[in-house]
């Protein structure tokens, strides 16, 4: 567990290290590359503003078809996991914010973008808004490395101005293709990462799978395997669920499912997004009134958080997701933000001891819920391109204490 005094130090950052990239051979048709938790221990006012402000972005420009518009930023999230991408010759390695609900993946935030021997710039310029932070720039055509694979003549963005991405170098985008269209001058869409995968033959399928360890645990990384999943991280069958039809979620990993909270439904079935770089699970206005009154909490104005007391928290009942037909639930522990880690949220008390719920209210005019990487944390999931569909599955942190 990361020492709560190291959170603490004002306009910083702690990179927790996973394991070394590994890959599985090619034969198989399946790469994976390690992912880390970056941490950012001030600077933060309100996640839930930031959360929410980032999903009413999304929907918005779901609506509109316009992924490029500016937008001001009002927050920057305290944690995202990042994965370390090779690119050009002589490679350099870029630490990445992994977001499912963008296509675009761009670089120059915290280290600029160095030219070498494969950068083609190609005149276009490039620009994408997320709601609580945004970037434009310039398109280039690069080599990008992921572990032993090296994907030509890749649709890259380099950063002429961002806001809202202090501790990254940019962002991975490994959304669907239409979140690009309009983003680059004189072009429609662009080849993401995952397509580029696929076209050059690396991976049969374009599927992706997604495993985070919780950021409360003393190695807080993951993995993402491109080319399918890996089978011994999971302790369930997948469940799959189709792509929602509902619009706008329908043009993100929008899926269908409803929630309840002990015997009781606050989320009748409803459409909306997972998203890995949201931080909490936001939910429908009412259904956030309803958890909130059976949980007993109050709204924390520092943090944006429901806040319980200890004595609350050993009533806490499982909240339960269903999705597919399967019940994925959160045990209460899982329903709570690390303790350790109350500083990063902008709890200034330092009291370890307080208590803050990780579901929050997503505000008007955006989708049923947003599943932010609080609720990867807990399973494993698999982004399905192929055949249009998102899948879950337990893990051995499903039901863990850490927090």
């Amino acid at each position: 567990m990361l020492p709560l005094n190291s959170l603490k130090i004002v306009l910083s950052f702690l990179l927790v290290i996973g394991s070394p990239v590994f890959s599985i051979p090619l034969n198989t048709q399946k790469t994976v590359v390690s992912l880390s938790a970056r941490f950012k221990a001030a600077g933060v006012t309100n996640i839930v503003a930031g959360d929410r402000a980032r999903a009413q972005a999304l929907h918005q420009a779901a609506k509109t078809g316009k992924h490029y518009a500016n937008a001001s930023i009002t927050n920057v999230a305290p944690i995202g996991y990042t994965i370390q991408v090779g690119i050009g010759n002589p490679m350099k390695h870029y630490g990445l914010l992994v977001d499912t609900a963008s296509g675009n993946t761009w670089i120059g935030a915290d280290q600029d973008y160095t030219i070498t021997s494969t950068s083609t710039g190609t005149g276009n310029t490039v620009s994408v808004s997320y709601g609580s932070s945004n970037f434009s720039g310039k398109e280039y055509l690069d080599t990008i490395t992921l572990s032993s694979l090296s994907i030509s003549n890749q649709s890259i963005g380099v950063a002429k101005a961002y806001q809202g991405f202090r501790g990254v170098d940019g962002v991975f985008g490994i959304g669907p293709v239409s979140l690009t269209k309009g983003t680059v001058s004189n072009t429609d869409t662009v080849p993401t990462i995952m397509d580029n995968l696929f076209n050059q033959e690396f991976t049969r399928s374009e599927i992706l799978g997604v495993y985070f360890v919780p950021v409360s645990e003393k190695v807080a990384t993951g993995t993402l395997t491109f080319g399918g999943w890996n089978s011994s991280l999971m302790t369930s069958d997948i469940t799959y669920t189709p792509i929602t039809t509902a619009s706008p979620a329908c043009n993100y990993w929008g899926i269908d499912q409803s929630i309840t909270y002990g015997d009781a439904t606050i989320l009748s079935s409803a459409a909306g997004i997972v998203d890995t770089a949201t931080v909490l699970i936001l939910i429908a206005t009412d259904a956030f009134n309803t958890y909130k009154t059976a949980t007993g909490a109050t709204l924390d104005e520092t943090t944006g958080l429901l806040k319980i007391t200890s004595d609350q928290y050993s009533s806490l009942k499982p909240l339960t997701f269903t999705i597919g037909g399967t019940a994925f639930t959160l045990t209460p522990n899982a329903q709570i933000w690390p303790r350790s880690m109350n500083s990063v949220i902008g709890d200034t008390s330092g009291n370890s001891d307080n208590i803050y719920l990780i579901v929050a209210d997503i505000g008007s005019e955006t989708f049923g819920f947003v599943s932010g990487y609080t609720f990867l944390e807990r399973f494993y999931s698999i982004f399905d391109t192929t055949n249009k569909r998102v899948g879950f599955a337990t893990t051995a942190y499903t039901k863990s204490t850490s927090n």
